[in-house]
Formats: C-alpha cells, structure tokens, sequence
C-alpha cells in the first residue's frame, strides 16, 4: 500500500510539474467546457421552446418520453461525448509527451487529437449508446432499480476511466481500448484510488478555501456600499472558481 501510495503521489507532482512548465495545457479543458456549454444550448433551447410553445408536446413530456426524444437525446449524448472526448485525447497526449520529455504545445495535442478522429468518434457512439440504455431503464424502474442503474453507471464509468489515455497513447479502436482499461484498471486499482482520494481531499480544501476568500471579497464590497467594488469582487471570485475548476 506504501509504495501504491508513493507512485500516486510521485505522479501527481508530476503532473503538478508538467502544469507548471506549459500552462496552455488549461486551455483544453477551458475549449471543452465551451463548446460543451454550445452543444447543450444548441439542443436544449429549441427543445424548451418547443415544449414552453406546445401544449400537447409539454404533456407527452411529462407523460414519458417519444421515440423522437429518445433520438434527440442519443444525439446531444453523442455530439456531448465527441467534444469532451476529443479535448481530453488531446489534454492527455500532451500531458504524456511532457511526461516523456518531448518539446510539444496546444498544436501538438489539437493535432493528435485530430489524427485519432474515427476512434474518438467511435468511443462516442459507445458511450453515447451506454449512457441512453441507462437512461431508459432508468426510466422504467422504481428507487430500487434506479438505484442498481446508478450503480451500473459507476461500474462503467470506473471501467472506462482509461480509455482516453490508451486512444492517446497507442493506435487501437474504440472496442480495443476500453478492453485495455479495464485491464489497466486492474493492475492499478490502488493508484487510481488512492491518487483520486488524494487529489479530491487537495482540491477539496482548496475549494474550502476559495469559498471563504470569496465570502470575505464579497462581504467587503457589500461593507463599502460600492457597486465598482462589488462587481470587481465577483469577477475575481468567479474567475478564481474558473481557474481552480480547470
């Protein structure tokens, strides 16, 4: 257990040092959160509109959902999974190119990312697949089995938790790949869990921390009755929850 625990914590300093050394590496993450938050407007608002709109489409809604909102919601799935998928295959190659030495930035990683398009889209349409079956069964059942779904869905999320490092990292399809995972999660259970229980409990605290820094922005500027002063303080204290998000 010493040396798992030593391993994880050697490799999160050096993710710490690979951060430190190309600070463009935010900019994936910042990009996926974008154009998930574009994706999800594009289908969400015609949708609202068209129930807020539709009185009978408003009941069928409540009622259960169409063959035709199963559909749409397999493609906000898929088109979800594509975007966050790609940036994270890019994010992840770069991340193993630092971690190897290698001179290497945004381009690089946008490129590979680009080079692995079929396999990315094909790990999509599979965790897009996964993800509406859930959903439907889901839907289907009491506490009981909504309960063993959720449980089902952790399953798969733990299972597929690598998929993105081995499309990154080596020329394999979708299929292939979460094989691999789940290999690789086998041999490494204990890194993974004790370096995400590690990285949780930091960024835990670190939120904790960020939470009352901003308590204490705000409740100065609200003290000196300024509105300059208030707007800035909630600037800072949004883009400090941004930068400790990404």
């Amino acid at each position: 257990m010493a040396g798992k625990f030593a391993r994880s914590w050697a490799l999160m300093k050096a993710s710490a040092t690979v951060l430190r050394s190309d600070k463009s590496l935010l900019v994936f993450p910042l990009l996926s959160g974008l154009c998930t938050l574009l994706v999800a407007a594009s289908f969400l608002i015609p949708v609202g509109v068209m129930v807020i709109g539709n009185e009978h489409a408003g009941q069928q809604f409540e009622q259960g959902m169409s063959a035709g909102a199963y559909l749409l919601m397999f493609g906000f799935y898929l088109v979800q999974y594509f975007v966050i998928i790609f940036f994270q295959t890019a994010l992840t190659g770069v991340a193993l190119m630092h971690l190897r030495g290698g001179p290497t930035g945004m381009s690089a990683g946008l490129a590979l990312a680009r080079s692995k398009l079929p396999q990315i889209f094909g790990y999509a349409l599979i965790a897009a697949t996964v993800g509406l079956l859930l959903r439907m069964i889901q839907e289907r059942l009491g506490l009981i089995g909504r309960l063993v779904i959720g449980f089902i869905g952790l399953a798969w999320t733990v299972a597929t938790f690598l998929v993105v490092p081995v499309l990154a990292s080596k020329d394999v399809g979708p299929v292939d790949a979460v094989k691999e995972s789940v290999e690789l999660l086998k041999r490494s259970w204990g890194e993974n869990l004790i370096g995400h229980g590690g990285l949780g409990v930091v960024f835990g605290l670190l939120m904790v921390l960020a939470v009352l820094v901003g308590a204490v922005l705000i409740g100065g500027a609200v003290a000196m009755q300024s509105a300059v002063a208030m707007v800035l303080a909630a600037v800072l204290v949004v883009l400090g929850f941004i930068l400790l998000g990404l």
